[in-house]
């Protein structure tokens, strides 16, 4: 089970200043369920997956696996 609530992730860029990679995303995929992140290059997708691994620190939002 994977419960995602409002994630953001957000970096400071010298030449754009802040700049939000995750913006609040939501979802729940249960047991057994498959689930997949799709989307184009610098959409969030690794972003997103490196925070749910506990790689990365969220800006704001929650995220439970277990």
């Amino acid at each position: 089970m994977i419960q995602v609530d409002n994630l953001t992730k957000s970096f400071r860029d010298k030449r754009r200043g802040d700049r939000s990679v995750v913006d609040h995303i939501s979802f729940d995929v249960r047991d057994g369920e498959i689930f997949g992140l799709l989307g184009p290059n610098d959409a969030g997708k690794t972003t997103t997956l490196r925070m749910l691994a506990t790689l990365l620190k969220p800006t704001s939002g929650r995220a439970t696996v277990g």
